[in-house]
């Protein structure tokens, strides 16, 4: 997966560098489809300290891209926010897709019962 890490007001240390691409790798094995995965990390001076940090990470997959973004005191809490978003996002498609199989399969299945009748 092709990863681009940028910051904003934000010095990238060893450490976060690590702790984004941890978290990513947990993604990528959630989907296999992953393309590129673009990681904005900035510090805002203007908020509230509650919600200084920000995180936000569009990871590139076949279909609409999937974006979730965070806002929190801890940059490393933000991080763990947005992935557990995304972890849910992937989630919810491949559901989503599995369902669609099974109501293809059960409505094929009830043709062919009713053609044989």
């Amino acid at each position: 997966m092709k990863l681009v890490l940028s910051t904003h007001n934000l010095t990238l240390t060893e450490a976060i560098e690590n702790h984004v691409i941890n978290k990513l790798e947990k993604l990528s094995r959630l989907q296999e489809r992953a393309v590129a995965a673009r990681v904005l990390l900035e510090r805002d001076h203007a908020r509230a300290p509650e919600q200084q940090f920000i995180c936000s990470i569009r990871l590139g997959v076949r279909g609409p891209d999937l974006y979730a973004e965070d806002c929190e005191s801890d940059l490393y809490a933000a991080i763990d926010k947005v992935v557990k978003k995304l972890e849910q996002q992937i989630r919810t498609r491949h559901n989503k897709l599995k369902a669609r199989k099974h109501k293809q399969a059960a409505q094929t299945k009830r043709r062919r019962q009713e053609a044989a009748l």
